[in-house]
């Protein structure tokens, strides 16, 4: 039997959110094993002169554990 976790993690992108989500994912998978999903909760950008300077995004990534 497994059970479904889920942490909550926030990343960012000088490019895009798609990047953004994307830099969530790897650096989740640097500690946490069989990530199955990544869910985006939040989207910001930062504005500096009228211009996007940054895309992040705050997301919540299940991953399963065997007992």
């Amino acid at each position: 039997m497994s059970t479904v976790k889920i942490i909550e993690v926030i990343a960012s992108s000088e490019t895009s959110f798609d990047d953004a989500v994307k830099n969530a994912l790897k650096e989740a998978s640097k500690s946490v094993k069989n990530i199955k999903s990544i869910f985006v909760k939040e989207m910001h950008a930062h504005v500096d002169n009228n211009q996007i300077t940054s895309y992040a995004v705050n997301a919540k990534v299940s991953f399963t554990v065997k007992k």
